[in-house]
């Protein structure tokens, strides 16, 4: 799990100052908002923006753009559950299922209480022993059933 800091506009705009001078400046502003806040919001988007001289409909297409980027906070833990075809061959429609009821929340959407947001995959790279999922950013499980995938949703709801 990964704890980021609240959005605060005058931290934002020090990280701006800082990587503005940088050739093609926009990414690494981008990746520093998202390590620092977890996302990048609406406010961020007009900061950028106007720093750089950019329309913020240029900005905000970066952002929408690569799935890297997330427009609001997330869940304490992030839960991604594989829904390519190699998964869904071995079962991973019913594993989605089991795992969408347990949290009470359907795929792209965070628990009321802000401990899980649920995100669709499409490969974890895991196809021979799949259905698979990822907590957060690196912890993969593989073989899921749909006892198996209630089970995980009890570990990451603690």
């Amino acid at each position: 799990m990964t704890v980021f800091k609240a959005f605060d506009a005058e931290d934002a705009a020090g990280i701006i100052a800082e990587l503005k001078h940088l050739e093609g400046p926009l990414l690494p502003i981008l990746n520093a908002f998202q390590a620092r806040y977890g996302f990048v919001g609406e406010d961020a988007v007009r900061l950028v923006s106007a720093a750089l001289n950019l329309s913020r409909a240029e900005v905000y297409g970066v952002v929408s753009f690569y799935h890297d980027y997330h427009q609001a906070p997330r869940g304490r833990h992030v839960l991604k559950v594989c829904r390519a075809e190699a998964c869904q061959a071995r079962g991973s429609d019913a594993v989605a299922e089991a795992v969408e009821k347990a949290l009470g929340v359907s795929f792209g959407e965070t628990t009321p209480d802000g401990q899980v947001t649920l995100e669709a995959v499409y490969c974890l790279g895991l196809c021979a022993s799949g259905p698979s999922a990822m907590i957060d950013h690196g912890r993969l499980v593989a073989r899921l059933t749909p006892a198996r995938a209630e089970a995980l949703v009890e570990e990451v709801m603690l």
